[in-house]
């Protein structure tokens, strides 16, 4: 099994993480009560840009911790269960926990989120009720959801009377008082529209738990810190700068392609882009690469003395638009696929990407020239390149299948904020 060893860069300090291949699990968050959804982009059209929680959820979305809905909104007022909690809290506090998960007589063994149950209750953030009970399916209040986190962080308070600060702290619960106090004091807290207004028993919103989440990550210094009107801060607690770490040269990063598979002759380049499968972490849980991120690079003839083709990674491009310079290479891919005359095209180029080359040699051999130029790596016109294989009975191309073939293996070291 191969390690992903990151080293961690800071004053006087540079450490293994030992973070390894079975720890980079894709994560999703599961934010409905029955299934996961799928955000395509991090900006969601209900989350206008003045929205009080835009920055929260757009740079959750960005790191991998929190998805939309396939009609592309955040659904951001709407109340969350404690079983979509739970998967929040998964996908975002990833690590190994201090108690035994257990089965709740509630959660069947094929609910959606019974796996995000029992992690989150593993990791202590989460417990049940009297009678063995989880109550999936009920709203959690803003109350509990702090609660939540501050046990699962294991924040203690200084100071328990800073709940005074709210005008509305007669109505926090007995049991809740010093976790809000813990909350207050470590920034984690945020308020809208009114920061003296706790609202402790008020359902909690998508939007509210998308704050409280990345409060705790800035706390904790896995995500930058915000500047929000809304953050009760006072003056206790300054979140810790994000640290840089090194992911070091030979790093293994998964990574995936939207076509099954991919043709290119022996000798031409042609352009590409993957994305990470994965979210790439360090040992503590921060997130060094979101999965999703753009793998930018190019196709070229294997080196070596080997026939073949290999992907040059250069470039990642972040889900955040960020961008970072990268040198990483794929094995050399060696397999051939044979294209022999009078072949079917639909049949030859069926969820294929092609190089320009080889989609030249396709249509040359099968005699049919209807390649539409979205087959075509680059969008490169082929015409010019027919006559080299004109007269050819069969040609061999190169075949690349790239959930075995293209994973990156670092071939410098990659240095990275935490994000």
């Amino acid at each position: 099994m191969n390690s992903i060893n990151i080293r961690r860069s800071g004053t006087a300090l540079l450490m293994g993480l030992g973070l390894t291949v079975t720890s980079l699990t894709p994560t999703v968050s599961l934010l409905t009560a029955s299934s996961p959804v799928v955000a395509q982009t991090n900006s969601f059209k209900d989350v206008s840009n003045d929205y009080w929680a835009k920055d929260f959820i757009t740079a959750l979305a960005a790191n991998g911790i929190i998805k939309g809905f396939p009609d592309n909104t955040f659904k951001p007022e709407e109340p969350v269960t404690r079983a979509q909690f739970a998967a929040m809290v998964r996908n975002a506090f990833d690590r190994t926990g201090g108690r035994q998960a257990i089965s709740f007589g509630d959660v069947p063994s094929n609910y959606w989120a019974k796996s995000a149950i029992e992690k989150s209750y593993e990791m202590g953030f989460l417990s049940g009720y009297p009678g063995n009970l989880f109550r999936p399916d009920q709203k959690i209040p803003r109350e509990q959801v702090l609660v939540s986190l501050v046990s699962g962080l294991n924040y203690k308070p200084t100071n328990s009377q800073v709940i005074n600060y709210y005008n509305d702290s007669s109505e926090i619960s007995g049991y809740a008082r010093d976790a809000i106090a813990a909350a207050t004091e470590k920034n984690l807290v945020v308020n809208y529209p009114n920061l003296k207004f706790l609202n402790p028993s008020n359902n909690a919103t998508r939007a509210s738990v998308a704050a409280y989440i990345y409060q705790a990550l800035a706390n904790s210094g896995r995500l930058q810190a915000l500047n929000s009107p809304y953050i009760v801060s006072l003056g206790t607690t300054q979140p810790p700068q994000p640290t840089s770490y090194v992911i070091a040269s030979g790093t293994v990063l998964p990574v995936k392609y939207t076509k099954d598979k991919i043709l290119v002759t022996a000798d031409e380049k042609a352009p590409l882009t993957l994305t990470t499968d994965a979210n790439v972490r360090a040992s503590n849980g921060t997130i060094l690469i979101p999965a999703n991120t753009q793998v930018v690079g190019e196709l070229q003839p294997a080196t070596g003395g080997v026939t073949g083709s290999q992907f040059v990674a250069q470039k990642l491009i972040f889900p955040d638009g960020k961008e970072q310079t990268v040198s990483g290479i794929s094995k050399p891919i060696t397999k051939t696929e044979t294209v022999k005359k009078g072949a079917k095209l639909s049949t030859v180029i069926k969820n294929t990407a092609l190089g320009a080359g080889a989609a030249a040699a396709i249509a040359a051999v099968t005699g049919d020239r209807a390649i539409a130029t979205e087959e075509v790596l680059g969008g490169a016109g082929i015409g010019a390149l027919i006559g080299v294989f004109l007269g050819r009975q069969q040609v061999d191309l190169i075949v690349i299948e790239p959930d075995t073939d293209l994973d990156v293996t670092l071939s410098q070291d990659l240095t990275l904020s935490g994000k």
